[in-house]
């Protein structure tokens, strides 16, 4: 429960992890898989958390929370993990997190949903780069996404910016490291980075 709002959070593990030469989530960062660093970031803010994942549905599973699939065909990428969640939760907003963020602030969608206000979503900012993926929307936009994504398209910054998306600022850039190739993952493992 935020402030009288209730939140979902999904972590986004939905991609084909081309670059990660297979399931990004399960790459491990110091001995852990990305996606339990995320996970453990976001767990105690008290959210319901899903999973937006398309393959190794068993793996995630095997997490413990409720996995989600694309209902909308084609590796549509994570603007349909956030309609999945959409379409099944109750709550009043969902955030969205991807897997492989492990430093995430363990008050991001706090801070997302305070930014957000009356207005009907807010993103992550940091150093003045804009997260697209770390962001929260009110519940109501499900149907103007259905037609965003039945229009073809697919950008999260077009999305964002068709919502008018205020500002949550964040300080620290390297809390939004993430990581899309193993040689990042490796130079990481040694220590090079946060």
């Amino acid at each position: 429960m935020f402030g009288g709002h209730t939140v979902t959070i999904v972590v986004l593990a939905g991609g084909q992890g081309v670059r990660m030469g297979g399931a990004k989530a399960f790459r491990e960062l110091r001995g852990m898989p990305l996606i339990e660093w995320v996970l453990g970031a976001v767990e105690p803010q008290g959210a319901d958390i899903v999973i937006s994942a398309n393959e190794d549905i068993a793996a995630f599973e095997a997490l413990g929370f409720p996995v989600v699939q694309d209902a909308i065909p084609g590796h549509a990428g994570p603007l349909a993990g956030l309609h999945a969640a959409m379409r099944q939760t109750q709550n009043a907003w969902v955030a969205s997190v991807p897997c492989d963020v492990p430093f995430l602030p363990g008050d991001a969608v706090f801070r997302l949903l305070e930014a957000a206000g009356e207005s009907d979503a807010a993103v992550a900012v940091a150093k003045g780069r804009r997260e697209p993926a770390i962001a929260i929307y009110r519940i109501g936009v499900l149907s103007r996404l259905e037609a965003f994504l039945a229009a073809g398209n697919r950008k999260v910054e077009d999305w964002l910016r068709l919502l008018q998306a205020r500002e949550a600022v964040f300080e620290d850039a390297d809390d939004f490291i993430n990581f899309n190739s193993l040689e990042q993952l490796e130079v990481a493992n040694l220590g090079e980075i946060p």
